[in-house]
Protein backbone atom coordinates (compact mmCIF):
# COMPACT_ATOMS: atom_id res chain seq x y z
CA UNK A 1 0.00 0.00 0.00
CA UNK A 2 1.52 3.37 -1.24
CA UNK A 3 2.29 5.50 1.82
CA UNK A 4 0.74 9.50 2.25
CA UNK A 5 2.67 12.28 2.03
CA UNK A 6 2.77 12.66 6.00
CA UNK A 7 3.59 8.94 6.42
CA UNK A 8 6.46 9.39 3.87
CA UNK A 9 8.00 12.31 5.74
CA UNK A 10 7.85 10.36 9.10
CA UNK A 11 9.46 7.26 8.02
CA UNK A 12 12.25 9.42 6.62
CA UNK A 13 15.26 8.67 9.28
CA UNK A 14 18.12 10.82 7.10
CA UNK A 15 18.49 14.79 6.85
CA UNK A 16 15.57 16.52 6.71
CA UNK A 17 16.90 18.79 4.54
CA UNK A 18 15.75 16.22 2.24
CA UNK A 19 12.12 15.17 3.68
CA UNK A 20 10.10 17.88 1.28
CA UNK A 21 11.18 19.00 -2.42
CA UNK A 22 11.24 22.78 -1.25
CA UNK A 23 14.01 22.30 1.36
CA UNK A 24 17.39 21.86 -0.84
CA UNK A 25 16.31 23.69 -3.75
CA UNK A 26 15.10 27.28 -2.17
CA UNK A 27 18.41 26.81 0.96
CA UNK A 28 20.80 25.84 -2.04
CA UNK A 29 18.83 28.15 -4.76
CA UNK A 30 19.43 31.30 -2.40
CA UNK A 31 23.00 30.29 -1.68
CA UNK A 32 23.65 29.99 -5.36
CA UNK A 33 22.31 33.25 -5.86
CA UNK A 34 24.54 35.00 -3.88
CA UNK A 35 27.57 32.95 -4.40
CA UNK A 36 27.38 33.75 -8.15
CA UNK A 37 26.53 37.05 -7.61
CA UNK A 38 30.16 37.18 -5.99
CA UNK A 39 32.01 35.63 -8.61
CA UNK A 40 29.98 37.70 -11.48
CA UNK A 41 31.17 41.03 -9.14
CA UNK A 42 34.84 39.49 -9.34
CA UNK A 43 34.68 38.50 -13.02
CA UNK A 44 33.44 42.39 -13.71
CA UNK A 45 36.39 43.58 -11.92
CA UNK A 46 38.93 41.72 -13.74
CA UNK A 47 40.06 39.75 -10.33
CA UNK A 48 38.52 36.13 -11.56
CA UNK A 49 38.62 34.72 -15.37
CA UNK A 50 35.68 32.18 -15.34
CA UNK A 51 36.66 28.79 -16.36
CA UNK A 52 33.89 28.54 -18.18
CA UNK A 53 33.16 28.25 -22.13
CA UNK A 54 30.45 30.82 -21.83
CA UNK A 55 31.63 34.65 -21.87
CA UNK A 56 31.07 36.14 -18.53
CA UNK A 57 27.84 37.90 -19.40
CA UNK A 58 26.30 34.85 -20.98
CA UNK A 59 27.39 32.44 -17.67
CA UNK A 60 25.78 35.14 -15.35
CA UNK A 61 22.59 35.62 -16.86
CA UNK A 62 22.33 31.66 -17.74
CA UNK A 63 23.24 31.06 -13.51
CA UNK A 64 20.35 33.27 -12.72
CA UNK A 65 17.89 32.33 -14.96
CA UNK A 66 18.50 28.43 -15.20
CA UNK A 67 20.58 27.98 -12.74
CA UNK A 68 18.80 29.19 -9.93
CA UNK A 69 14.71 29.86 -11.48
CA UNK A 70 15.31 26.37 -12.13
CA UNK A 71 16.15 25.25 -8.30
CA UNK A 72 12.98 27.24 -7.54
CA UNK A 73 10.68 25.66 -9.90
CA UNK A 74 11.83 22.30 -8.27
CA UNK A 75 11.21 23.54 -4.94
CA UNK A 76 7.67 24.71 -5.81
CA UNK A 77 6.82 22.08 -8.25
CA UNK A 78 7.75 19.39 -6.01
CA UNK A 79 5.64 20.97 -2.81
CA UNK A 80 2.75 21.71 -5.16
CA UNK A 81 2.16 18.60 -6.17
CA UNK A 82 0.83 16.58 -3.07
CA UNK A 83 -1.67 19.69 -3.60
CA UNK A 84 -2.37 17.78 -7.05
CA UNK A 85 -2.19 14.29 -6.21
CA UNK A 86 -2.50 13.54 -2.26
CA UNK A 87 1.47 12.18 -2.42
CA UNK A 88 4.70 13.40 -2.65
CA UNK A 89 6.80 12.28 -5.80
CA UNK A 90 10.42 12.57 -3.92
CA UNK A 91 10.87 12.60 -0.29
CA UNK A 92 14.36 10.94 1.09
CA UNK A 93 17.24 9.46 -1.42
CA UNK A 94 15.26 9.96 -4.42
CA UNK A 95 15.13 14.02 -3.48
CA UNK A 96 19.09 13.50 -3.13
CA UNK A 97 19.67 12.67 -6.07
CA UNK A 98 17.95 15.21 -8.39
CA UNK A 99 19.03 17.99 -6.12
CA UNK A 100 22.76 16.34 -6.94
CA UNK A 101 21.66 16.32 -10.25
CA UNK A 102 21.16 20.02 -10.12
CA UNK A 103 24.54 20.86 -8.35
CA UNK A 104 26.21 19.07 -10.73
CA UNK A 105 25.00 20.91 -13.68
CA UNK A 106 25.93 24.21 -11.58
CA UNK A 107 29.88 22.72 -11.38
CA UNK A 108 29.65 21.70 -14.65
CA UNK A 109 28.84 25.03 -16.41
CA UNK A 110 31.85 26.55 -14.25
CA UNK A 111 34.48 24.61 -15.43
CA UNK A 112 33.12 23.71 -18.58
CA UNK A 113 36.51 25.04 -20.24
CA UNK A 114 38.11 22.03 -18.54
CA UNK A 115 35.62 19.80 -19.87
CA UNK A 116 35.10 18.20 -23.45
CA UNK A 117 32.52 20.01 -25.45
CA UNK A 118 28.48 18.97 -25.00
CA UNK A 119 29.30 17.48 -21.25
CA UNK A 120 28.42 20.57 -19.52
CA UNK A 121 25.41 21.11 -21.88
CA UNK A 122 24.44 17.42 -20.91
CA UNK A 123 24.69 17.56 -17.73
CA UNK A 124 22.72 20.76 -16.84
CA UNK A 125 20.03 19.72 -18.95
CA UNK A 126 19.59 16.16 -17.40
CA UNK A 127 17.93 17.88 -14.09
CA UNK A 128 14.81 19.61 -15.82
CA UNK A 129 14.42 16.43 -17.96
CA UNK A 130 14.65 14.50 -15.12
CA UNK A 131 12.35 16.97 -13.04
CA UNK A 132 9.62 17.06 -15.63
CA UNK A 133 9.23 13.17 -16.25
CA UNK A 134 8.57 13.15 -12.13
CA UNK A 135 5.69 15.85 -12.72
CA UNK A 136 4.64 14.11 -15.59
CA UNK A 137 4.06 11.20 -13.76
CA UNK A 138 2.56 13.26 -11.12
CA UNK A 139 -0.07 14.80 -13.21
CA UNK A 140 -0.90 11.33 -14.88
CA UNK A 141 -1.09 9.73 -11.13
CA UNK A 142 -3.79 12.00 -10.08
CA UNK A 143 -5.12 12.65 -13.67
CA UNK A 144 -4.35 16.21 -12.75
CA UNK A 145 -5.09 17.44 -16.54
CA UNK A 146 -5.19 21.17 -15.80
CA UNK A 147 -1.41 21.19 -14.81
CA UNK A 148 -0.67 20.12 -17.95
CA UNK A 149 0.09 23.81 -18.85
CA UNK A 150 2.74 24.21 -16.07
CA UNK A 151 4.25 21.39 -17.43
CA UNK A 152 4.38 22.35 -21.02
CA UNK A 153 6.04 25.81 -19.70
CA UNK A 154 8.76 24.19 -18.02
CA UNK A 155 9.51 21.95 -21.19
CA UNK A 156 9.79 25.33 -23.47
CA UNK A 157 12.05 26.08 -20.40
CA UNK A 158 13.81 23.50 -21.04
CA UNK A 159 14.17 23.84 -24.81
CA UNK A 160 15.51 27.69 -24.41
CA UNK A 161 18.36 25.95 -22.22
CA UNK A 162 19.43 24.17 -24.96
CA UNK A 163 19.19 26.77 -27.70
CA UNK A 164 21.49 28.83 -25.09
CA UNK A 165 23.97 25.99 -24.72
CA UNK A 166 23.74 25.55 -28.39
CA UNK A 167 24.25 29.27 -29.59
CA UNK A 168 26.71 29.64 -26.74
CA UNK A 169 29.09 26.28 -28.28
CA UNK A 170 28.95 27.81 -31.78
CA UNK A 171 29.92 31.13 -30.95
CA UNK A 172 27.20 32.96 -30.40
CA UNK A 173 26.98 35.91 -27.79
CA UNK A 174 24.01 34.01 -25.59
CA UNK A 175 23.12 36.39 -23.35
CA UNK A 176 21.25 38.32 -26.23
CA UNK A 177 20.57 35.39 -28.01
CA UNK A 178 16.99 33.52 -29.06
CA UNK A 179 17.34 30.98 -25.97
CA UNK A 180 17.40 33.55 -23.12
CA UNK A 181 14.69 35.62 -24.50
CA UNK A 182 12.66 32.25 -24.77
CA UNK A 183 13.47 31.35 -21.08
CA UNK A 184 13.16 34.61 -20.17
CA UNK A 185 9.72 35.28 -21.97
CA UNK A 186 8.59 31.61 -20.55
CA UNK A 187 9.68 32.59 -16.94
CA UNK A 188 7.35 35.78 -16.96
CA UNK A 189 4.75 33.63 -18.55
CA UNK A 190 5.02 31.03 -15.34
CA UNK A 191 4.15 34.28 -13.35
CA UNK A 192 1.42 35.44 -14.96
CA UNK A 193 -0.15 31.59 -15.00
CA UNK A 194 0.87 30.86 -11.36
CA UNK A 195 0.93 34.17 -9.26
CA UNK A 196 -2.29 34.93 -11.13
CA UNK A 197 -3.74 31.96 -9.12
CA UNK A 198 -1.98 32.64 -5.88
CA UNK A 199 -1.64 36.86 -5.62
CA UNK A 200 -5.46 36.85 -5.52
CA UNK A 201 -6.22 34.04 -3.52
CA UNK A 202 -3.42 34.58 -1.03
CA UNK A 203 -4.84 38.14 -0.96
CA UNK A 204 -8.29 36.95 0.34
CA UNK A 205 -7.11 35.16 2.64
CA UNK A 206 -5.33 37.83 4.11
CA UNK A 207 -8.38 40.64 4.10
CA UNK A 208 -11.13 38.24 5.19
CA UNK A 209 -8.52 37.41 7.78
CA UNK A 210 -8.23 41.00 8.80
CA UNK A 211 -11.99 41.75 8.65
CA UNK A 212 -11.33 44.14 5.70
CA UNK A 213 -14.14 44.95 3.52
CA UNK A 214 -12.21 44.51 0.25
CA UNK A 215 -12.03 40.99 -1.86
CA UNK A 216 -9.70 40.72 -5.20
CA UNK A 217 -11.28 39.91 -8.10
CA UNK A 218 -11.00 35.59 -8.31
CA UNK A 219 -8.70 34.31 -10.20
CA UNK A 220 -8.75 33.39 -14.14
CA UNK A 221 -11.78 35.29 -14.84
CA UNK A 222 -12.61 35.96 -18.70
CA UNK A 223 -10.12 39.10 -18.51
CA UNK A 224 -7.13 37.73 -17.14
CA UNK A 225 -7.24 34.35 -19.82
CA UNK A 226 -7.38 37.74 -22.46
CA UNK A 227 -4.65 38.82 -20.62
CA UNK A 228 -2.62 36.21 -20.78
CA UNK A 229 -3.39 35.32 -24.47
CA UNK A 230 -2.21 39.17 -25.51
CA UNK A 231 1.31 37.63 -23.37
CA UNK A 232 2.13 34.98 -25.54
CA UNK A 233 1.64 36.85 -28.82
CA UNK A 234 3.81 39.58 -27.66
CA UNK A 235 6.17 37.26 -25.79
CA UNK A 236 6.43 35.55 -29.06
CA UNK A 237 7.15 38.60 -31.23
CA UNK A 238 9.49 39.73 -28.65
CA UNK A 239 11.67 36.88 -28.77
CA UNK A 240 11.88 36.40 -32.56
CA UNK A 241 11.66 39.93 -33.60
CA UNK A 242 12.91 41.90 -29.95
CA UNK A 243 14.04 45.02 -32.28
CA UNK A 244 10.54 45.37 -34.92
CA UNK A 245 8.42 48.32 -33.85
CA UNK A 246 5.14 46.03 -33.88
CA UNK A 247 7.16 44.44 -31.13
CA UNK A 248 7.31 47.44 -29.33
CA UNK A 249 3.87 48.89 -29.39
CA UNK A 250 3.16 45.14 -28.50
CA UNK A 251 4.74 45.20 -25.65
CA UNK A 252 3.34 47.74 -24.04
CA UNK A 253 0.28 46.62 -24.63
CA UNK A 254 0.69 43.94 -22.67
CA UNK A 255 2.35 46.20 -20.04
CA UNK A 256 -1.11 48.33 -20.16
CA UNK A 257 -3.52 44.74 -19.55
CA UNK A 258 -1.21 43.83 -17.20
CA UNK A 259 -1.51 46.57 -14.88
CA UNK A 260 -5.29 46.32 -15.41
CA UNK A 261 -4.94 43.16 -14.16
CA UNK A 262 -2.32 43.80 -10.94
CA UNK A 263 -5.33 46.53 -9.90
CA UNK A 264 -8.15 44.29 -9.80
CA UNK A 265 -6.25 42.41 -7.08
CA UNK A 266 -6.98 45.01 -4.11
CA UNK A 267 -3.01 45.32 -3.36
CA UNK A 268 -3.27 48.87 -2.36
CA UNK A 269 -5.07 47.30 0.58
CA UNK A 270 -2.18 44.57 1.67
CA UNK A 271 0.42 47.15 3.14
CA UNK A 272 0.05 45.85 6.93
CA UNK A 273 1.53 42.60 5.64
CA UNK A 274 4.86 42.44 4.05
CA UNK A 275 4.01 38.76 2.49
CA UNK A 276 1.09 39.87 1.49
CA UNK A 277 1.99 43.02 -0.77
CA UNK A 278 5.23 41.85 -2.11
CA UNK A 279 3.33 39.55 -4.02
CA UNK A 280 2.10 42.36 -5.67
CA UNK A 281 4.93 44.26 -5.91
CA UNK A 282 6.75 41.39 -7.50
CA UNK A 283 4.15 41.02 -10.02
CA UNK A 284 4.11 44.98 -11.19
CA UNK A 285 7.73 43.92 -12.60
CA UNK A 286 6.14 42.47 -15.39
CA UNK A 287 3.75 45.32 -16.87
CA UNK A 288 6.79 47.86 -16.05
CA UNK A 289 9.45 45.43 -17.64
CA UNK A 290 7.21 45.31 -20.58
CA UNK A 291 6.40 48.75 -21.02
CA UNK A 292 10.45 49.97 -20.50
CA UNK A 293 10.95 47.27 -23.18
CA UNK A 294 8.27 48.60 -25.57
CA UNK A 295 10.01 52.14 -24.84
CA UNK A 296 13.51 51.23 -24.97
CA UNK A 297 12.56 49.02 -28.23
CA UNK A 298 10.99 52.71 -29.80
CA UNK A 299 13.79 54.36 -29.10
CA UNK A 300 16.88 51.78 -29.48
CA UNK A 301 18.62 52.93 -25.91
CA UNK A 302 17.76 50.85 -22.53
CA UNK A 303 17.30 47.59 -23.58
CA UNK A 304 19.39 46.05 -21.10
CA UNK A 305 18.47 48.56 -18.15
CA UNK A 306 14.41 47.35 -19.43
CA UNK A 307 15.11 43.62 -19.56
CA UNK A 308 16.25 43.59 -15.81
CA UNK A 309 13.01 44.44 -14.68
CA UNK A 310 12.34 41.27 -16.04
CA UNK A 311 15.14 38.98 -15.52
CA UNK A 312 15.80 40.44 -12.00
CA UNK A 313 13.20 42.53 -11.14
CA UNK A 314 10.14 39.97 -11.61
CA UNK A 315 11.96 36.64 -11.57
CA UNK A 316 13.88 37.39 -8.24
CA UNK A 317 11.43 38.91 -6.50
CA UNK A 318 8.43 37.01 -6.85
CA UNK A 319 10.39 33.71 -6.07
CA UNK A 320 11.90 34.97 -2.74
CA UNK A 321 8.28 35.82 -2.33
CA UNK A 322 7.07 32.81 -2.64
CA UNK A 323 10.03 31.26 -0.63
CA UNK A 324 9.71 33.02 2.28
CA UNK A 325 5.52 32.01 2.50
CA UNK A 326 5.99 28.74 1.37
CA UNK A 327 9.14 28.04 3.91
CA UNK A 328 7.39 29.59 6.65
CA UNK A 329 4.06 27.70 5.68
CA UNK A 330 5.34 24.69 5.69
CA UNK A 331 7.83 24.71 8.74
CA UNK A 332 4.61 25.45 11.31
CA UNK A 333 5.18 29.13 11.20
CA UNK A 334 2.78 32.00 11.61
CA UNK A 335 2.40 33.69 8.22
CA UNK A 336 3.94 37.17 9.17
CA UNK A 337 6.79 38.92 7.76
CA UNK A 338 9.41 39.78 10.44
CA UNK A 339 12.02 42.35 10.38
CA UNK A 340 14.65 40.31 8.66
CA UNK A 341 11.85 39.29 6.02
CA UNK A 342 11.35 42.96 5.17
CA UNK A 343 15.29 43.65 5.40
CA UNK A 344 15.15 41.08 2.19
CA UNK A 345 12.83 42.32 0.37
CA UNK A 346 13.65 45.55 0.59
CA UNK A 347 17.17 45.10 -0.12
CA UNK A 348 16.65 43.11 -2.96
CA UNK A 349 14.15 45.84 -4.33
CA UNK A 350 17.37 48.74 -3.43
CA UNK A 351 19.35 46.25 -5.97
CA UNK A 352 16.69 45.67 -8.76
CA UNK A 353 16.11 49.79 -8.55
CA UNK A 354 20.48 50.53 -8.80
CA UNK A 355 20.91 47.76 -11.53
CA UNK A 356 18.18 49.56 -13.74
CA UNK A 357 19.94 53.07 -12.79
CA UNK A 358 23.39 51.22 -13.14
CA UNK A 359 24.05 52.33 -17.46
CA UNK A 360 23.98 56.01 -16.46
CA UNK A 361 25.54 55.60 -13.39
CA UNK A 362 28.08 52.14 -13.70
CA UNK A 363 29.24 52.59 -9.81
CA UNK A 364 25.23 51.42 -9.14
CA UNK A 365 26.49 48.22 -10.47
CA UNK A 366 28.46 47.12 -7.34
CA UNK A 367 25.91 48.79 -5.25
CA UNK A 368 23.27 46.54 -6.63
CA UNK A 369 25.55 43.72 -6.27
CA UNK A 370 25.82 44.24 -2.43
CA UNK A 371 22.26 45.04 -1.81
CA UNK A 372 21.67 41.30 -3.75
CA UNK A 373 24.25 39.55 -1.44
CA UNK A 374 21.93 40.81 1.29
CA UNK A 375 18.74 39.64 -0.01
CA UNK A 376 20.08 36.29 -1.05
CA UNK A 377 22.39 35.72 1.39
CA UNK A 378 19.81 37.20 4.22
CA UNK A 379 17.60 34.39 3.36
CA UNK A 380 19.72 31.65 3.49
CA UNK A 381 20.69 32.71 6.76
CA UNK A 382 17.27 34.08 8.21
CA UNK A 383 15.17 30.71 6.47
CA UNK A 384 18.26 28.40 6.51
CA UNK A 385 17.31 27.13 9.97
CA UNK A 386 13.50 26.41 8.95
CA UNK A 387 14.67 24.42 5.94
CA UNK A 388 17.19 22.23 8.18
CA UNK A 389 14.93 21.72 10.89
CA UNK A 390 12.86 18.51 11.08
CA UNK A 391 9.35 20.00 11.90
CA UNK A 392 6.93 20.47 9.00
CA UNK A 393 3.72 20.89 8.34
CA UNK A 394 1.94 17.96 6.21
Amino acid sequence: MALSSAEQMRAWRGPALFSFGFRPFFLFGAIWAAFAMVLWIMALSGALDLPTRFDPVSWHAHEFLFGYLGAVLAGFLLTAVPNWTGRLPLVGWPLAALFALWGAGRVAVLISAFLPPGIAAGTDLAFPLVLGAVILREIVAGKNWRNLMVLGLLTIFTVANALFHLEAARGDYAAQGTGLRLGLATAIMMIGVIGGRIIPSFTRNWLVKEGRAARPTPPMQRFDKAVLLASVAGLLLWVLLPLEPITAVLLLAVGALHLMRLSRWQGQHTGAEPLVWVLHVAYAFIPMGAIALGLAGLTGTGTAAAQHLWMAGAIGSMTLAVMTRATLGHSGQPLLADRWTLAIYLSFFGSVTARFGADAVPVLIHVSGLLWLIAFGGFAVAYGRLLLRERTKG
